[in-house]
């Protein structure tokens, strides 16, 4: 089955295909199910080859599927290969299996739109490459999936092209990633300088070798790396392209936020985990800004009314907590929030659409309130996909988050007080959200009132599926149980090569223990209720309390509310400083040497051609006269020599 692993990708480019170019002849129904179905194949394509590499022995988990010789010219041959071991399959799994179940979700959000068609085709081609990114056996074809999302992510958030902010979003995401490409493929350079092959087992293999412990060279090539990971997976100072993409159709937020394009960069920098276990400041770097994100992203949510934006910002702090884990050495303990934010995280955007989606569009928490009367199914897959994201036992979010918070701990305690002030933060905007939007006093608009339902089985049912895994997703990596940790046994022998060079450089391998383990997991909790218990005093309680505090705090709620004015620093420094640099080779090298070289040339040109152009009379005469004069002057020379 190993052998077919290939069919992964090529199921949603098959759906791509079909509803591209033959879609106009079907109907919404068959292209959604062609769609969906497409990427079911996958995700059980996926489920048999996992289960075939559950039978094989943990060390033999590593196999190399070869398609084709793709470019070969010299000393550089590149297969379309593909590699097949623990990450790539958890990855394949996550990519398939929630982007299937956002597929069937669309069918029922985007019923009735006018680029129905070019909706899941593009949705298909985005899966499609996600999976190739994944899946791939080499840095030059991981690259192609790479640019490949970044292309998707632009045709998708610019769905709505017509809407001036819809385009410029999509703008924004597809400029603000070419930055972070540029590193990366400045650090695929100087990889296949060293060791002369893209691919990953190869170079991973004689890396130790090749490359000195936390030398110049491992240093450069993974912070090169880690540049291409904070475009693609929004960390800063490259993550302001993130909260515009919720322009784009509320499942496409879901696909990019949960399943695909942002956990790109995690996904790269867990698979290049040894170059990164050589470079100690590399991770420190990798750990620092994951840390910064996290709690920087989590004060902008904390002010924010749009529910998506807060999910967004949401998302960006998420990510920093992978990374961060990343850079304390913890990669098995990154992909397991990668997945477990996954599955909450497209709930809690599917579930917001829902709630847009009885609103008429509205995305303004001010407008909403007491919502889950209306909206029953939607109330509770919400709270549970916030009980996830907040940490609260037992949801998947509980376990993954208070894994990279006892690991940052072990390694410093600045890192273990950026995870924790975020974790208190994030609980209380969330639950922020569910008060504002479920809770309180209505606040809807009354020609939206009478109209407020619930949404349709193909949206609630999809949003059931992810409740429950958002519940027990989580308790495949129980820490405290022996062999309770099925995820970070699975994950192991990928990682076990990093543990090595991390354990060997600290001269020792950590030891773990249960009762620290479980009394941080004590304090998690506690921070998660603590930050439920302020949101529901500020917005339950005492709804009149945010207004105090914001009038009290004036400045500062604008510096948050306006997100540090990143946005307008970047288009003082970059986007306008480069328009008027553009402006000036525009006026002054542009139409003063260019224009001017050419018009001038021409302008001597029509100057000759005036003059000759006198002697072009038309009269016989004059030309008689011109011969003669010539013949004179001609003799006249000859006579005088």
């Amino acid at each position: 089955m190993i052998e077919l692993v290939w069919l992964i990708p090529i199921f949603p480019l098959i759906g791509f295909l079909i509803n591209g170019l033959m879609g106009r002849r079907f109907s919404e129904k068959t292209i959604g199910w062609i769609g969906a179905g497409s990427v079911g194949a996958s995700f059980l394509m996926a489920l048999l080859i996992l289960n075939e590499l559950l039978h094989m022995a943990p060390e033999s988990r590593s196999i190399q599927k070869i398609v084709y010789s793709w470019i070969w010219s010299g000393d550089l041959n590149v297969p379309f290969g593909f590699l097949v071991d623990p990450l790539s399959m958890i990855m394949m799994m996550v990519v398939s299996g929630v982007g299937c179940i956002i597929h069937i979700y669309s069918i029922g959000y985007m019923h009735g739109e006018i680029g129905f068609r070019r909706y899941f085709a593009y949705l298909n081609l985005f899966v499609f490459n996600m999976l190739i990114l994944v899946s791939a056996n080499n840095f030059l074809l991981m690259f192609v999936g790479w640019e490949g999302v970044g292309l998707c992510s632009y045709l998708l958030i610019g769905y709505y092209y017509e809407k001036k902010s819809a385009s410029d979003a999509g703008k924004k995401a597809f400029v603000v990633n070419r930055v972070g490409d540029f590193g990366f493929l400045l650090g695929m350079f100087l990889i296949f300088t060293v060791f002369g092959t893209f691919n990953f087992v190869d170079v991973f293999a004689v890396a130790p070798q090749k490359l000195t412990q936390g030398g110049l060279l491992v240093t450069l090539i993974t912070l090169l790396l880690f540049v291409g990971a904070t475009g693609k997976s929004a960390q800063i100072p490259l993550y302001t392209w993130l909260p515009d993409a919720m322009e784009g159709p509320t499942p496409v937020s879901a696909l990019i936020h949960a399943a695909t394009m942002v956990t790109a960069g995690v996904y790269m920098v867990s698979r290049c985990s040894v170059m990164f276990a050589m470079a100690p400041i590399s991770l420190t770097v990798v750990a620092i800004i994951g840390g910064l994100t996290a709690l920087f992203a989590a004060t902008i949510g904390m002010t924010q009314f749009d529910i998506k934006r807060v999910l967004a910002y949401s998302t960006i702090s998420q990510l920093g907590y992978m990374f961060m884990a990343c850079g304390v050495g913890a990669f098995a303990s990154g992909i397991f929030h990668l997945m477990t934010h996954a599955f909450f995280k497209a709930l809690l955007f599917m579930a917001a659409g829902s709630v847009m989606h009885a609103m008429s569009g509205e995305l303004d928490m001010r407008k909403m309130g007491d919502l889950r009367k209306k909206l029953p199914y939607t109330h509770w897959t919400y709270l549970f996909g916030t009980l996830a994201i907040a940490g609260i036992f037992p949801f998947a979010g509980f376990f993954s988050k208070d894994e990279i918070l006892y690991y940052a701990l072990q390694k410093n305690v600045i890192y273990w007080i950026f995870g924790a002030v975020a974790a208190i933060m994030t609980s209380f905007y969330m639950f922020r959200s569910v008060f504002m939007t479920f809770y309180g006093k209505s606040r809807v608009e009354p020609d939206v009132a009478h109209h407020l339902h619930e949404s349709p089985p193909l949206m609630t049912v999809p949003l059931m599926i992810l409740a429950f895994l958002s519940l027990v997703g989580g308790l495949v990596g129980i820490p405290v149980i022996e062999g309770g940790h099925v995820f970070g046994d699975f994950l192991g022998p990928v990682f076990q090569p990093a543990k090595a060079i991390l354990d060997h450089g600290a001269h020792h391998a950590g030891h773990h223990s249960v009762t620290a383990e479980l009394i941080l997991m004590g304090v998690s909790l506690a921070i998660a209720i603590a930050g439920l218990l302020i949101a529901r005093f500020m917005y339950i309680t005492s709804p009149e309390t945010p207004g105090r505090i914001v009038e009290r705090f004036a400045g500062l709620h604008r510096l948050v509310f306006n997100k540090y004015w990143i946005d307008e620093l970047y288009d003082f420094l970059f986007v306008n400083s480069i328009v008027e640099f553009s402006k000036f080779l525009w006026k002054k090298f542009d139409e003063a040497v260019v224009d001017g070289a050419v018009n001038g040339v021409a302008a001597v040109v029509r100057t000759f051609g005036s003059v000759l152009r006198l002697l072009q009379t038309g009269l016989v005469k004059d030309y008689a006269l011109s011969i003669l004069v010539g013949a004179m002057v001609v003799i006249g020379y000859l006579l005088l020599r």
